[in-house]
């Protein structure tokens, strides 16, 4: 159902980031949803455990890798895991606003538009330059490409229906092309602004030129998926 959520949180070392963005969901969805957190541990060499042992929070399951494994085998372990239909999801380093997620539910549970995922657009990104210039650039290409009409696919906060994320061929690195698969397999997307926030604690994973070399790779793997599933069709 669409009024029930699993919220799923990928996170690799963000001892100092985890618990707070925990507390601003509870905070901001109170007991209006039913929802559950699932958090993935992807085999943090941080403190992480100790923080999360010394803490409770009602409805919060966390998931522990014994090898780092990626953010895409993070997400789909929680997915595996959530008992709702309907999935959430928002990176740990609260650069995504927990604000947001309310308004992007109620876009999801329009009946009419009947959306299939509703995905976050940082209007106002606030990361360094270079990584500002390297994404526009990955999006720019991949729009191109793939005619996903998405300016920001690497927006973390997104909200999509469980079995259609499941449907799709699993690969590492399919968080980032989400909005490409849901619009190559005919599935109704929509594309909302929302708030970003600058890192105050934490290192940033992001890696320029390793993350372009393997962006290209998985825009043409992505690229044979949806052609695939388009000439089954026809």
């Amino acid at each position: 159902m669409k009024n029930e959520f699993s919220i799923v949180i990928p996170i690799f070392n963000e001892s100092e980031n985890i618990l707070k963005l925990v507390k601003e969901i509870k905070n901001t969805l109170k007991d209006n949803y039913l929802y559950e957190i699932i958090i993935v541990d992807d085999c943090s060499s941080d403190n992480i455990d100790t923080i999360m042992r010394n803490q409770y929070f009602s409805n919060c399951i966390i998931i522990k890798h014994k090898k780092n494994m990626g953010q895409s085998e993070s997400i789909k372990s929680g997915v595996l895991k959530s008992k709702f239909d309907s999935i959430i999801t928002i990176d740990g380093d609260l650069q995504n606003d927990p604000n947001d997620i309310p308004n992007l539910i109620k876009i999801f549970q329009n009946k009419e538009a009947n959306y299939d995922l509703v995905a976050g657009l940082r209007i106002k990104r606030m990361d360094s330059l270079v990584k500002k210039i390297s994404s526009l650039s990955a999006n720019y290409i991949r729009k191109i490409v793939l005619q996903d009409n998405c300016n920001d696919t690497g927006c973390g906060l997104k909200i999509f229906t469980k079995k259609i994320f499941l449907e799709f061929p699993f690969f590492n690195g399919i968080h980032r092309f989400l909005p490409a698969l849901f619009i190559g397999y005919g599935y109704n997307t929509y594309f909302e602004p929302v708030n970003h926030r600058k890192r105050t604690a934490g290192l940033s994973k992001y890696g320029t030129l390793s993350r372009l070399i393997l962006g290209v790779k998985d825009m043409i793997k992505v690229k044979k998926i949806i052609n695939k599933k388009r000439n089954k069709n026809v």
